[in-house]
């Protein structure tokens, strides 16, 4: 029977190769296509090829035939980060400023590396626009990629005739959020490494220096204070029943999972979030200012205001927040004005609240947005420092209590020990 060698890619965008024995080439491409995979390319092999490495014959690129929507989708691994979306927005606006045609800007854009965006998504991107559609009807085909508000943003671009500018405004806007992204994560880093530091510290001391010590105390026979019998109890038990902790981790984060998904306790956790002590603050900040520069940026392009609201509640992570923004949306589908809602769901800050007022007094909701933003994220700036020096003498504090249960727990049966000989 002839061998078949194959490359195609997972769901996850993933490639794989194999050899298949089967009778011929479209049976090759059925039995890929039940392994839950789609063929890229099938080629005949002489017998005993493995892996595909004895190819002979003609390549088939049976990517070709797929939809190019499918096709960039698989050809995309991942959803890029904001960084190297802003970095292509920023790419695109350029080479348009430049005085390019669109065709020939996206044509140049497969060429420019934009690290997290596929070459082809640029090369899908001018083959629709080629095809006479335009640039965000193009990108609404690969949602993976561009969401909803950079859809909107771009088609805004269009219809006002200022693609250039928007496409900046695009590239500025990601570039600040992965700015906040960045700090939020960076104050978080140093509290994980020295908790990671302190449980490996902990574990190594349980499961290998007290059996040890726990041989020695034996030995001598030297009665031993509470602590160190708390100690070598709590050492035993890991030694011999460490799997049932960890059975016990595993149900835990499933049952965790399993509330987080549930409608009722996604919106509990969300709420604790908002409420949490000094993480609250930094959450709220985060999320007022991510409102505000997102429809703030939207209404400045031109987007209506429901369809600003309906996706900029898309943005938004928190339910809390979400409910908020839906029944400001439904308020002013009612006809009122943006501000009686937001202040109605006593969720937004007064200061919000005001600005927004005065926006609409002034005709400039998006100016008042703008600068809201702008507030928040310095404020949010502050409130991480200020959580970060809160969170390293906690830590330190907490772990000097444990270093120093160890030790005392350690030094107490050796004081008994030395003064039982010198006595």
């Amino acid at each position: 029977m002839p061998q078949f060698s194959y490359r195609a890619r997972r769901r996850s965008g993933e490639l794989v190769e194999g050899v298949l024995d089967v009778a011929d080439r479209s049976a090759a491409v059925t039995q890929i296509e039940r392994l839950g995979l789609f063929p890229v390319a099938v080629d005949t092999a002489k017998a005993g090829a493995v892996n595909g490495t004895q190819r002979t014959g003609k390549s088939v690129d049976l990517m070709a035939f797929l939809p190019p929507t499918l096709r960039a989708q698989l050809r995309q691994k991942r959803k890029p980060k904001l960084q190297e979306l802003a970095t292509f927005t920023q790419q695109l606006a350029n080479l348009i400023q430049s005085g390019m045609p669109l065709t020939v800007a996206l044509n140049s854009m497969t060429h420019l590396e934009s690290k997290g965006i596929s070459a082809d998504v640029s090369r899908e991107l001018k083959q629709e626009v080629t095809e006479g559609k335009g640039l965000s009807d193009a990108m609404a085909k690969q949602p993976r990629v561009f969401s909803d508000l950079y859809v909107n943003m771009v088609r805004a671009g269009e219809q006002s005739g200022s693609l250039v500018e928007v496409l900046r405004r695009l590239a500025n806007h990601y570039q600040q959020f992965a700015e906040v992204q960045s700090k939020f994560t960076s104050a978080l880093i140093y509290p994980a490494m020295v908790c990671c530091v302190g449980a490996g510290i902990v574990a190594f001391f349980m499961f290998f220096m007290m059996p040890r010590f726990m041989v020695i105390f034996s030995g001598f026979g030297v009665e031993l204070p509470l602590p160190t019998r708390l100690l070598m109890g709590f050492s035993n038990f890991l030694s011999r029943f460490w799997w049932l902790l960890g059975l016990l981790v595993i149900v835990a984060i499933i049952l965790f999972k399993r509330f987080q998904a549930s409608a009722e306790g996604a919106r509990t956790l969300d709420e604790w979030k908002l409420n949490a002590p000094v993480f609250g603050k930094v959450m709220k900040l985060n999320l007022f200012g991510q409102f505000a520069r997102t429809l703030g940026t939207l209404l400045q392009n031109g987007v209506p205001v429901l369809t600003a609201l309906k996706i900029t509640e898309q943005v938004i992570a928190n339910r809390i927040v979400k409910e908020a923004i839906a029944k400001t949306r439904d308020a002013v589908t009612d006809g009122k004005t943006l501000a009686q809602p937001l202040q109605q769901s006593k969720v937004f800050p007064q200061l919000m609240v005001d600005l927004v007022r005065i926006g609409e007094e002034t005709g400039d909701v998006p100016g008042a947005l703008n600068n809201l933003a702008g507030t928040y994220e310095n404020e949010l700036q502050i409130a991480l420092r200020v959580m970060t020096n809160l969170i390293e003498p906690i830590l330190i504090i907490v772990m000097a209590l444990i270093v120093g249960f160890l030790l005392i727990s350690i030094l107490l049966p050796l004081f008994r020990l030395i003064s039982q000989i010198h006595s």
